[in-house]
C-alpha cells in the first residue's frame, strides 16, 4: 500500500496539473467507494494537499476531494476519452486532460467532504504529521507506552503518527534499534525512533517513493527508494550494520523484518 512518501510524491506531481483547473465532467465505478467522484463536477481546484496517506484536493467551494489509493491505486493524467478497464474514477478538466484513478483490486476510496470528516473516520482520527512540530519524542513515547499492542502495530495504527505503513515502520525501527515486537519503548528509544521516522520518510520522498509492484508516479514512473532500503524485505540477508542474518516474522498479521542483534528486546 502506498505510504506517506509515495502519496506525497503523487501530490507533488498532481499539484501543477490540477491547480486552477475546473472539473467539467467526471465518472466512476458504481461502487460507493468511488461514486463520490462526480460530486466534484463544476468546481475549480485551489490546492492539492495531503494528510497521512490521503490526498486532499481542495475545491473552490470549501470542500475537499479525498482520494485514498488503497493497495493498487494509481492516479494518472492523460487525454480525455482514453480509458483503462481498471479505471474506477475519472475527472475531465477544462484544459482537455483527464485524471484517472486506476485501481485493479478496488481497495481505494474517493469522497468529497466538507469540514465534517465523519464520513471518513480514519481520516478524522489521524495522529500528527511526522514533519509537524507536534510530533515530538515525548508524544511518541506516550503513544507507544500504553496498552498491550506491539510497537510496530501502534505505528501502523495511524493514531500515534500519520502516514507510516509496513515498509517505513520496518526501516525506522531498524534505524532506531527498536524491536518491532516490544510493547513499549524508553524515552531515549522514543527519541531515536522519532528521528528515524522523520529521516526514512524524508529519504523516501527524496527518492520518489518505493516501487515494489503497483506504485507509480503521476507520469507512470517508478520510485527508486526500493534500492535504498536497509531492512524491509531483506530477511535472510546480513544486516548491513552488524552482519547478523535478518529475520522475518508475522506481527499482528504484518510480515516484519528485523535484526536479532541490533534490535534486541
Amino acid at each position: 500500500m502506498p505510504e506517506l512518501p509515495e502519496v506525497e510524491t503523487v501530490r507533488r506531481g498532481l499539484a501543477p496539473l490540477l491547480r486552477g483547473r475546473t472539473i467539467v465532467d467526471a465518472g466512476s465505478h458504481p461502487s460507493a467507494r468511488f461514486s463520490g467522484a462526480v460530486e466534484a463536477v463544476g468546481t475549480t481546484v485551489d490546492e492539492v494537499g495531503r494528510r497521512g496517506k490521503y490526498l486532499l484536493v481542495g475545491l473552490d467551494d470549501g470542500r475537499d476531494l479525498v482520494v485514498h489509493l488503497g493497495m493498487t491505486g494509481q492516479l494518472r493524467s492523460g487525454p480525455q476519452g482514453v480509458q483503462d478497464p481498471y479505471d474506477r474514477a475519472w475527472w475531465d478538466l477544462d484544459d482537455g486532460t483527464r485524471l484517472s484513478l486506476r485501481d485493479v483490486r478496488r481497495f481505494g476510496r474517493v469522497a468529497v467532504v466538507g469540514e465534517d470528516r465523519s464520513e471518513l473516520p480514519t481520516l478524522a482520527a489521524l495522529g500528527p504529521e511526522p514533519f509537524d512540530p507536534d510530533f515530538t519524542a515525548e508524544h511518541l513515547w506516550a503513544g507507544l507506552r500504553g496498552g498491550r499492542s506491539r510497537v510496530k502495530t501502534k505505528l501502523l495504527g495511524q493514531r500515534v503518527v500519520a502516514g507510516i505503513g509496513n515498509i517505513y515502520a520496518d526501516e525506522a525501527l531498524w534505524h532506531a534499534r527498536v524491536n518491532p515486537a516490544a510493547r513499549a519503548v524508553t524515552r531515549p528509544a522514543a527519541e531515536r525512533l522519532r528521528d528515524a521516522i522523520v529521516d526514512v520518510l524524508r529519504a523516501g520522498i527524496d527518492n520518489g517513493g518505493t516501487t515494489l509492484r503497483d506504485y507509480r508516479t503521476v507520469t507512470g514512473g517508478q520510485g527508486s527508494n526500493q534500492h535504498h532500503l536497509s531492512c524491509y524485505g531483506r530477511w535472510g540477508e546480513p544486516c548491513i550494520r552488524c552482519g547478523t542474518e535478518l529475520r522475518r516474522r508475522t506481527i499482528d498479521g504484518r510480515t516484519t523484518t528485523w535484526c536479532p542483534t541490533c534490535q534486541r528486546r
